[in-house]
């Protein structure tokens, strides 16, 4: 979902953040990034996956509030420089062009990480994602990469595990943050999820909010909820607490 402009309103009157952008290069395309530091010793570091419409003022506005809460963020990019998101078939077609190569999927989140630790001294990592960046986020755990992470949160992500791949029972703990009115991810999904992860032995926690739909968290927009986005804030204000401490 678009994340509108008036967004960029509250980036600009909230607390300054330690913050700049990080260019970097993967197989030969540009990305950029964005690094918001913790004022003092950070308590550990936060990587940040976008929505479909790529890395925009919201998920730099939520790295600046984790650096206010004490934690190093960085906001990857998956996408790149180039790559346009101004339409929904242009949003389709970078995030389908991931989830129908998942090796790339994989080696971007590599690279961001990458840059994210070139970034910051902080030895804990929790990984979190928003929409399309939800179903990174869950590729990640699932991948050789799963255990460089305390643990993993998605809010209002894709869930849905591909052909190919299941989990092993050797993730880090999964937190998921869900809207029961949320018509793209069903509740069906959210119940798949945890039938596999349960499976698997996986530590994992689902919260669902009630009457919230897709994209709740968007600040601004017509679907935002103002109660599911603060509870699901606070729960991972405590998932963070529980996985890198403070």
């Amino acid at each position: 979902m678009m994340k509108p402009m008036v967004f960029a309103l509250a980036t600009l009157l909230a607390p300054a953040a330690l913050a700049q952008e990080v260019s970097y290069t993967v197989d030969g395309t540009s990305y950029t990034g964005h690094y918001a530091a913790a004022a003092e010793a950070p308590k550990g570091l936060v990587l940040i996956v976008h929505d479909w419409d790529g890395l925009t003022d919201y998920e730099i506005r939520r790295a600046e509030m984790l650096a206010d809460m004490g934690y190093d963020a960085f906001a990857l990019d998956m996408f790149g420089d180039e790559t346009p998101t101004q339409t929904v078939e242009h949003r389709r077609a970078a995030t389908g062009a991931l989830y129908t190569d998942r090796d790339k999927m994989r080696r971007l989140i590599a690279a961001g990480l990458d840059q994210a630790r070139g970034q910051s001294q902080a030895e804990g990592l929790v990984v979190m994602g928003y929409c399309f960046g939800g179903a990174v986020t869950l590729e990640m755990a699932r991948s050789d990469m799963g255990d460089q992470a305390a643990g993993y949160a998605t809010f209002h992500g894709g869930l849905t595990t591909p052909d190919g791949q299941e989990w092993n029972g050797d993730e880090p703990a999964v937190l998921v943050l869900h809207g029961g009115a949320d018509s793209s991810i069903t509740m069906q999904d959210v119940a798949t999820l945890s039938t596999e992860l349960e499976a698997a032995s996986v530590p994992y926690k689902i919260e669902v909010y009630s009457g919230a739909p897709h994209a709740f968290t968007v600040f601004g927009s017509s679907r935002y909820d103002e109660r599911a986005d603060t509870e699901s804030w606070q729960a991972f204000s405590d998932f963070l607490s529980e996985n890198l401490g403070g």
